[in-house]
């Protein structure tokens, strides 16, 4: 039996308005080498300038990992020469990072687990290379775009430790406002970093990288396969080679690239085109107070304070405007275990029926809010509730609107109860009998009766109680 031994470098490109160094577009698009300066294209005597908010996003992404903020910003220059590195060398930071020594607490089923971030550092993307048969094409709409690196420490455990670090770290870029991460669009990618030990080893196994993987259910299906490919090799007396491998997304099995013998020696030096910037405390301050509630602080509020399930809170701090909209309902008075039900059955339901986002639906959080009290007021029935919202999500009409205009409110009027309640009992003469003979659980048919009746506006307790009255009369 071996140990798993796995350290990940995410990168995740920035949203800005511009690029890291240049006055370009950043921006998503299909149509190649649209949004492209001089600066991109390493042009002769071209001079970078750093993109403040890209600095400022970066640094709060930091401080939401719980990493050590250096005290100066400053960049390198990492030489080596590829296709789509224009310049021949790239702009990063490895001298100061943005962040050291971190942290990422993710929320596995049966245990929590700090994820040692080593750094972050912000440095500028490369061009992209479309691969054919015979030849390759280069899009520079990605060169020059912010990105930051974050390195892990080899400290988890299995791919599903992995893919859940993945999925809290997006859940902080996206609570941070500093990027969409879509991987679809190439937003986010990953490499991985993967070795195997004896049990009582001290001593970490062969490391073997798996670049460029860029979905979650793919970083765990290569962590899988990796983990049976090297145990295999271990396990037949053989030696696992230092190397660089990729994953197929139809085979689902990883291939060598190339032998990793000695770390490259990148000849890295400060970069002379942009002098170091001073960082104060005011200023960091001020990033720090922009952090918002993030993702672990919410789930461990859900679960402490407002008394939900692991599972409802894991479900609602998942995406930032579902916990936004639930956080709104509670600042209406309702109540939290109420207000978490009808959000993760009927909005959540709805946002998939649909294929829509919480922004494009039409039912707002006041207008839910306003739903649940008139329930909580014995004014409408749940079952009328649910009716009236997704006729509201329908047609794009207020839930209340449609109440009024259809006097759908719950009928909680004695006399007029009364009178639908003996008119079941008329009906019924039979069941009032079992009744009288002394099965009392029968009166619920009759509660079935009036709701009936009155299309479900009957108040069920009220009805229930009026029942009860009328029937020993008889």
């Amino acid at each position: 039996m071996y140990k798993v031994v796995i350290g990940l470098e995410v990168h995740c490109e920035l949203k800005t308005n511009t690029k890291n160094f240049s006055r370009a577009k950043n921006e998503y698009t299909n149509i190649p080498n649209v949004n492209v300066a001089t600066v991109d294209l390493g042009l002769p005597g071209i001079l970078p300038v750093v993109n403040q908010e890209a600095v400022k996003k970066a640094l709060k992404t930091a401080m939401a990992l719980n990493c050590t903020n250096p005290d100066e910003v400053l960049f390198d220059r990492k030489n080596y020469y590829y296709p789509d590195l224009p310049k021949g060398y790239q702009i990063t930071q490895v001298t100061k990072p943005m962040g050291i020594n971190g942290s990422l607490k993710i929320v596995m089923n049966d245990y929590e687990k700090d994820i040692l971030i080593h750094q972050l550092h912000l440095e500028e993307d490369t061009a992209s290379l479309d691969h054919y048969s015979n030849y390759s094409l280069i899009d520079y709409n990605r060169s020059g775009i912010p990105l930051i690196e974050i390195v892990t420490e080899p400290c988890i455990s299995n791919s599903e430790e992995a893919v859940k670090f993945l999925e809290t770290l997006r859940n902080i870029f996206i609570y941070c406002g500093v990027s969409e991460a879509d991987s679809k669009k190439g937003q986010m990618r990953c490499d991985v970093n993967i070795s195997l030990m004896e049990e009582n080893a001290k001593e970490f196994g062969t490391k073997v990288e798996m670049k460029n993987i860029n979905s979650f259910s793919n970083v765990k299906e290569a962590i899988e396969y990796e983990i049976k490919r090297q145990t295999k090799v271990l396990e037949s007396g053989n030696k696992v080679i230092q190397e660089t491998r990729r994953f197929d997304d139809d085979t689902k099995q990883t291939y060598a690239m190339r032998e990793k013998v000695d770390a490259v020696d990148y000849k890295y030096f400060i970069e002379p085109n942009m002098p170091p910037v001073k960082l104060t405390k005011e200023y960091l301050d001020e990033i720090r107070k922009e952090i918002p509630k993030l993702p672990y602080e919410r789930y461990k509020t859900y679960i402490d304070e407002y008394q939900l399930s692991s599972y409802d809170a894991n479900v609602l701090v998942k995406d930032k405007e579902i916990a936004d909209y639930f956080e709104a309902i509670i600042a209406n008075g309702i109540n939290p275990k109420e207000a978490c039900n009808w959000v993760t059955t009927v909005i959540l339901g709805s946002l998939n029926k649909l294929e829509v986002s919480l922004e494009e639906l039409f039912v707002t959080a006041d207008m839910l809010s306003g739903i649940i009290k008139l329930i909580e007021q014995n004014k409408l029935s749940v079952g009328n509730a649910k009716k009236i919202l997704y006729r509201s999500m329908d047609e794009k009409i207020s839930p209340l609107t449609i109440i009024e205009k259809e006097h759908l409110s719950q009928i909680d009027d004695d006399e007029v109860l009364r009178k639908f309640v003996n008119e079941a009992l008329d009906e019924h003469q039979d069941v009032v009998n079992q009744f009288k003979e002394g099965k009392d659980y029968v009166a619920n048919y009759f509660v079935g009766q009036v709701m009936k009746k009155t299309k479900g506006q009957a108040s069920p307790v009220k009805t229930l109680e009026i029942i009860n009255e009328e029937i020993r009369k008889r």
